[in-house]
């Protein structure tokens, strides 16, 4: 894809102005980092950050049978919710390979929001409409909304300055509509970082006003604009999965270790079979979460996993963890290696380096 043929979000000129540094992701121009991937990730980790989130996909479904079609396509039992709520979950391909991971939130009687992945929200909206009924409407307004993901421990300090001091912040994994300074918001008690955080979701027009009161107000607190650097250290140092590395439409759930986001007992959804099959018959495959034991150069993707001499699998995410200051990863090794507390190698460079399996996440708050 051309820089041209790269979508901007509505926030882009505000990280230009910014100096931030930008790279294509996903088909989109996004800010890699501002200052530095450190500064940018401690932020969170101890004070606040805001992260442009306008990238991903927003998809309305609607109308009578929305919930009991939605059960058919995605791995969560939606007959848990109730309007307000949100839950983590998967559409998934007949051999029950990860389309995409999401967050549905019901916000109305029959009306549910999915927050898809940017790459995937064009693919996720086909796949949705060919197995749409008629009685069903599924809508992507994606080019017409934005949002930001607010995170870490002074998030209840900062949404109340935006928000006042009488309006509650909504529990985990609930979202509510809030009007600012003239404008609707929907803000969710969820993120990406393994902190407290909300994302808020508003009209495309609206997100300058709101990306701008938020870095005014939150400017005592310490906050910093974040890149997606930051956002890839936060979320692998708790082992949240990254669509596209992590997941994919090869693997499934089950060998990622996500089995407690699928409701087997609930009937025929799609991929429900091949899931069946894999956790009877045990995955042959599971995804680990590692660290190193030497001080040497970071893990990166498709770098091979030993265990002695014999090559037992693929590291899929790796970095330096900044909070933990060695580095970290998660791959998918061979099933009879997969216990924690084993002691691999990571080959880096034709050289191997120490490593050991270690229970997720890998970062705990103290």
């Amino acid at each position: 894809m051309s820089e041209s043929a790269q979508k901007t979000t509505p926030l882009y000129q505000e990280h230009v102005r910014r100096g931030a540094k930008i790279i294509p992701f996903g088909g989109w121009l996004m800010p890699v980092q501002y200052i530095s991937i450190v500064e940018e990730h401690q932020a969170v980790r101890n004070n606040i950050g805001i992260f442009d989130i306008s990238h991903m996909g927003q998809l309305i479904v609607s109308n009578l049978a929305a919930a009991e079609w939605l059960n058919t396509m995605l791995t969560n039992n939606i007959e848990k919710l109730e309007v307000g709520q949100g839950q983590y979950t998967f559409l998934l391909n007949e051999r029950g390979g990860i389309i995409d991971d999401l967050i549905i939130y019901q916000i109305g009687e029959q009306k549910f929001l999915l927050v898809v992945n940017a790459a995937r929200t064009d693919e996720d909206f086909a796949w949705m409409d060919r197995h749409r009924p008629k009685d069903v409407d599924l809508k992507n307004r994606s080019a017409d909304f934005g949002g930001v993901a607010i995170q870490g421990p002074r998030v209840a300090k900062l949404f109340h300055a935006l928000f006042g001091e009488d309006v509650d912040l909504p529990p985990r994994n609930h979202i509510v509509d809030l009007g600012f300074d003239g404008i609707n918001v929907s803000v969710a008690r969820t993120g990406y970082t393994g902190e407290d955080g909300v994302e808020v979701f508003f009209r495309g027009e609206d997100a300058v006003k709101f990306w701008t009161a938020a870095l005014k107000k939150g400017g005592p607190l310490g906050i910093k604009p974040c890149g997606l650097g930051a956002r890839d250290t936060l979320r692998l140092e708790v082992c949240y999965p990254l669509n596209g590395f992590d997941l994919s439409p090869e693997r499934n759930p089950i060998e990622a270790g996500l089995g407690f986001f699928v409701d087997l007992t609930k009937p025929n959804f799609i991929g429900r079979e091949a899931l069946l099959k894999a956790k009877e018959n045990g995955s042959p495959e599971k995804l680990i979460a590692f660290r190193m034991q030497a001080k040497g150069p970071p893990p990166r993707v498709h770098y091979s996993v030993f265990d002695k001499s014999e090559r037992i699998g693929e590291v899929t995410s790796g970095t330096l963890s900044p909070s933990l200051n060695y580095g970290i990863g998660m791959a998918y090794v061979s099933a009879p290696h997969a216990k924690i507390g084993t002691r691999i190698d990571i080959e880096i460079r034709g050289q191997k380096f120490p490593a050991i399996i270690e229970k997720k996440p890998l970062y705990k708050k103290s």
